[in-house]
């Protein structure tokens, strides 16, 4: 078989512009981008999912020049893509972490740290929880898969082409980076909302009483009635995980889409 060169770099660049953006999504998405995971395993799914989308994919627009500044240009595009929608995706987890931190504060648990592998960061024990938890509901409700469609479906929606995000998609991501705080204050509002009241009980306590040590008595109340809350709010974390996957799938699809 005798290729030309223009086959050639029509074949490759076919294959690595969707690439870029590719791996630029898996960078930085939840689950595939945790930094337990190597980087070597990271660039290998990028590798298979840029072999399994590209065939499914319509053919260019137009040709591109690989070497020149539409190439680089290009380039840059698809990696900017790839970073807003993975960016997108971790968000949910972000605003869960936030969740977990507002709610071991007020247990009294906001010492107890511990490392977070998935982030690299010190979080606490509390929001590690959590983050395990959605992790797992995560892949049992197959977010990975409908998260690996959505990426397959942005080709269609914004092309390979010089074009990146525009400023109404950057726009939906920013007003979509809000739900870290309202996604977080939706989690931990029943936890925080029965320890303010556990705390309202104290004070009167302690006006009734003064002679008594609230702090003996309050702290290890407190945080066994946070935990007792924790347990009784887990039935609504299901539906609240569920309700934020679902606003950003919609935030991606709103991000490529926007003209």
């Amino acid at each position: 078989m005798n290729f030309t060169d223009t086959q050639l770099i029509n074949l490759v660049t076919s294959y690595f512009w969707p690439f870029a953006r590719i791996a630029a999504f898996v960078a930085v998405v939840p689950v595939f981008g945790a930094r337990v995971i190597p980087a070597r395993i990271r660039l290998l799914v990028a590798i298979a999912l840029t072999l399994v989308i590209v065939p499914i994919l319509p053919p260019p627009l137009a040709t591109i020049d690989p070497f020149g500044v539409d190439g680089l240009l290009t380039t840059a595009a698809q990696v900017m893509i790839g970073l807003a929608m993975g960016f997108a995706m971790k968000l949910i987890f972000s605003a869960i972490e936030t969740g977990g931190h507002m709610m071991a504060q007020t247990m009294g648990l906001g010492f107890a740290q511990m490392n977070d592998p998935a982030n690299g960061v010190t979080v606490p024990v509390v929001s590690q929880f959590y983050i395990i938890m959605a992790t797992l509901l995560f892949l049992a409700l197959n977010g990975h898969l409908v998260m690996i469609d959505v990426l397959a479906e942005s080709f269609s929606m914004l092309p390979v082409s010089t074009q990146s995000v525009s400023h109404d998609g950057m726009w939906v991501l920013i007003t979509w980076s809000s739900w870290i705080f309202t996604g977080a204050v939706l989690m931990s509002l029943p936890v925080v909302v029965a320890l303010l009241l556990v705390n309202v009980a104290f004070g009167v306590m302690m006006r009734a009483a003064p002679q008594l040590n609230v702090f003996a008595v309050g702290f290890p109340l407190t945080l066994t009635f946070g935990f007792i809350f924790m347990l009784a709010s887990l039935p609504v974390f299901l539906p609240q995980f569920s309700n934020l996957l679902e606003h950003a799938f919609m935030a991606v699809g709103n991000i490529v889409s926007a003209r």
